[in-house]
């Protein structure tokens, strides 16, 4: 059932349509002004946020939430506001040398209005990120809220009618219904994040009002060990990557190559390193619970087919699975093969297929043969062979020696390549995606533009010919 009347979406499009026009290019102070009422939002409900989005969850620990949630979008926030300024100058650009003393320049202009459908792994980053993009750039905002977090959907929705006029920022909530709705908007840009299932759907739906698109979707992100890996340190990293929100991450490593003599050893150790980051893991409260039955219901079945496939399950915790509390005990899968399921979707969850190489060259090959991810995480020490890899793998995003903090690094641009994404943000790179970059030549008073005008005769054909050799 709907929670949001449908025919009001086009209403509050126009609405805030309407106000943009009213101000097209907002001053910084505006904006600034914009971006601390979010900044006072997120401090003063910040505890409400967590408990609302542990209940969507039925356990997500508070710390992992200000980890990986809050912390990040305070981070970007105050980013924002410290360099947004900057970013909204004009970038001088040379003109050609034909046409000098004209000038050239780049200006940075609102789009006008961001429509951002938030997914449910993790709504309150996932929806912060882009909203801080996009009011940095001088944009109106209207959001999806998933429907698989309907408590913390509901109160960020209220909250954000609490701390924003309704013609700057409105939340919309709603069912599946409700996002085809919105997808198929006139939005001035639109992104998504979510499956790459989805994505096709929201595209289809964009393109019927040739809405520009940017898609943060999935894809299966390999973690590679190296053969000069810090072995211990890369079953730590790999396992915290994995584990957090228990593997509900879209850049989650997805699966792991390891050198064949070291397969064992690996095992060994992921169990290892995964019993002292949650010991009693099924008593205590520092690991997620999967967000719905019908996620938990996949992922096991995920599990079972491969096992019936032929892989053997290495368990990480003597924890048993607790259905009622959507409880999945991680494991690791060995002996999986391309044939079965669990290597052929992403995961999204606590499931690691962890398989054997024989040669870097084959660890490489296997990737590239798959369609590109989202992230790829290499462990090595040798800068020769992360070269190799980096020139011979494609990825939306790559973390060398660690997993995930590619994610939070203001200066990088986060977004995917072929099926796993469309477009990126996060700081500058968000700016100039809810940005369009106008060019704009400025003609100089005298040139020699009337040298080439019409009727072309004996003086238009030695101005062409000089033009030919000097570019």
């Amino acid at each position: 059932m709907t929670t949001q009347p449908m025919p009001s979406l086009h209403s509050i499009l126009l609405r805030l349509r309407e106000a943009q026009a009213r101000d097209p290019l907002p001053s910084w102070d505006v904006r600034a002004t914009r971006l601390r009422a979010l900044e006072r939002m997120l401090n003063e409900q910040r505890d409400a946020f967590a408990e609302a989005i542990d209940a969507d969850f039925g356990c997500r620990p508070k710390e992992e939430v200000e980890l990986l949630e809050l912390y990040p979008s305070l981070s970007n926030l105050r980013n924002s506001l410290k360099r947004g300024r900057r970013w909204m100058r004009p970038r001088s650009k040379l003109a050609n040398l034909v046409f000098l003393p004209a000038r050239a320049r780049l200006m940075p202009q609102p789009r006008g209005v961001v429509g951002i459908i938030v997914p449910w792994n993790y709504p309150l980053f996932l929806a912060v990120g882009p909203l801080i993009d996009a009011l940095t750039a001088g944009n109106r905002v209207m959001l999806k809220m998933s429907e698989y977090t309907p408590r913390f959907s509901a109160l960020f929705a209220q909250q954000v009618a609490r701390y924003f006029p309704g013609d700057e920022v409105v939340v919309v909530t709603g069912d599946a219904d409700v996002a085809q709705v919105f997808s198929a908007l006139p939005f001035d840009h639109l992104l998504f994040t979510g499956s790459t299932a989805v994505g096709h759907h929201v595209m289809r739906a964009a393109a019927s009002n040739l809405t520009p698109v940017t898609l943060e979707l999935g894809g299966k992100s390999p973690a590679i060990v190296g053969p000069g890996a810090r072995f211990e340190h890369a079953v730590e990293r790999i396992v915290f990557g994995k584990l957090v929100n228990a593997g509900q991450t879209c850049i989650a490593p997805d699966y792991v190559l390891v050198p064949r003599e070291r397969l064992a050893e690996f095992v060994t150790a992921t169990r290892a390193m995964a019993g002292k980051m949650y010991p009693d893991l099924a008593t205590q409260r520092q690991y997620a619970s999967i967000v719905s039955d019908r996620q938990y219901d996949r992922l096991s079945k995920l599990r079972d087919d491969a096992v019936a496939a032929g892989a053997r399950v290495e368990p990480m915790s003597d924890a048993q699975d607790l259905p009622a509390k959507r409880l999945l005990a991680p494991l690791m899968l060995t002996q999986v093969n391309d044939t079965m399921q669990v290597m052929q979707d992403e995961i999204f969850g606590p499931l690691l297929p962890v398989m054997p190489y024989d040669s870097l060259d084959e660890a490489i090959q296997y990737i590239a043969r798959r369609p590109q991810p989202l992230a790829l995480y290499l462990f090595e020490e040798n800068r020769a062979t992360i070269d190799q890899v980096l020139a011979r793998t494609h990825a939306g995003g790559v973390t060398v020696n660690d997993t995930l903090y590619h994610i939070a690094q203001h200066n990088l641009p986060f977004g995917g390549v072929g099926p796993s994404g469309i477009g990126g943000y996060h700081g500058e790179a968000g700016f100039q995606t809810f940005s369009h970059m106008k060019p704009v030549f400025h003609q100089a008073r005298f040139n020699g533009g009337g040298l080439l005008n019409p009727p072309y005769g004996e003086r238009f054909r030695k101005m062409l010919k000089l033009l030919m050799r000097v570019g």
